[in-house]
């Protein structure tokens, strides 16, 4: 069993910076043939010779198991819960396995907001797998954009590049925890450490007494704290504390070296500094209605 939608893209809806081509789903039983019939030109393949497309498309397979190569990726099995993402210009072949069959949604997109993300490396033809498991999350996703190609409203496309967006946000964001999670001692120390920086604050404690508190080296400690958030213990806390800032700056009449002060900045001069290079105001541009 097939099921697609074909969607076309004007010129505005392209401004957007992304658009949708194709949403579908596919049940292939065991032993049944692959690929299926009934694809639009261009998206048909023969398993034995690949094919390239002119869009990206991200796949799931919740149940089944299957094959998947690319110029980038030697054969590799795909499990279940398993999404993969296909790269405009990039050769692949891919087919579920004989005796499991797979059950298949997809979805074919392109625009500058993905092309941005693989520029930036958050995306690579190098890395076209992720591991994710079975989510309900991610099904009513692609249910949704089927749903909203199927009725064509208008602006559909917004909508639709909304979904493709958060199913990519998902998926980077669930491989990275689960992978993560294996380790849950860090995850737990990390958890702790970012309460107890938020909890003080306005205190003078440092990064390198909370490492101490927990019982790891500072070294030790900003490696993990990094590699979970993305940011070094800190900046999170410099960051946390700008954003109090902003609190005490629009809704009390403490000064701005009150304020500094108080969030144990070096100076107000220094704070200042931060606070223009963090938000592109100064200070005192926050109380201009004052």
């Amino acid at each position: 069993m097939q099921i697609s939608k074909y969607l076309v893209a004007n010129d505005r809806d392209q401004q957007w910076g992304l658009t949708v081509s194709t949403v579908g789903y596919e049940e292939i039983a065991p032993g049944d043939p692959y690929p299926t019939r009934g694809h639009a030109d261009g998206y048909f393949f023969n398993v034995d010779d690949g094919r390239e497309l002119n869009e990206y498309q991200l796949l799931y397979n919740p149940e089944g198991e299957g094959l998947f190569k690319s110029t980038h990726q030697k054969e590799v099995r795909l499990k279940e819960g398993d999404l993969f993402l296909l790269f405009p210009g990039e050769w692949h072949s891919y087919h579920p396995l004989k005796d499991t069959g797979w059950k298949s949604y997809w979805i074919g997109f392109k625009g500058k907001n993905i092309d941005d993300r693989v520029a930036a490396g958050f995306l690579s033809p190098e890395k076209p797998i992720y591991h994710v498991g079975y989510s309900a999350d991610i099904i009513q996703l692609y249910k949704s954009a089927y749903h909203t190609a199927v009725e064509e409203k208008a602006y559909s496309q917004q909508l639709l590049a909304g979904l493709v967006n958060h199913l990519v946000g998902m998926m980077y964001s669930l491989e990275r925890n689960i992978e993560l999670s294996k380790d849950r001692a860090h995850v737990d120390m990390i958890n702790r450490a970012r309460l107890r920086i938020r909890e003080a604050l306005e205190s003078s404690l440092t990064i390198q007494q909370i490492a101490e508190e927990l019982g790891v080296s500072y070294s030790n400690f900003r490696k993990q704290f990094k590699l979970y958030t993305g940011l070094s213990p800190a900046i999170y806390q410099q960051d946390l504390k700008l954003q109090r800032a902003k609190e005490l700056l629009t809704t009390t009449d403490l000064s701005i070296k009150e304020i500094a002060y108080r969030l144990n900045f070096d100076s107000p001069d220094y704070f200042s500094a931060k606070f223009k290079i963090k938000t592109g105001r100064k200070p005192s541009e926050m109380r201009i209605h004052k």
